[in-house]
């Protein structure tokens, strides 16, 4: 007998729904800094 795969753990954190609200969140740090520099970057130029 198989045991059926669950995304909880011993925290009972449904992992699925983690991952899931975390796409949706909006920008990492590091999306954020990338966005900074290239914004940055752009308006350094047409200085």
């Amino acid at each position: 007998m198989a045991k059926e795969f669950s995304t909880k753990q011993y925290s009972d954190t449904d992992v699925e729904e983690v991952k899931r609200l975390n796409a949706n969140s909006g920008l990492s740090y590091n999306e954020a800094l990338q966005l900074l520099a290239k914004q940055y970057r752009e308006q350094k130029k047409h200085k």
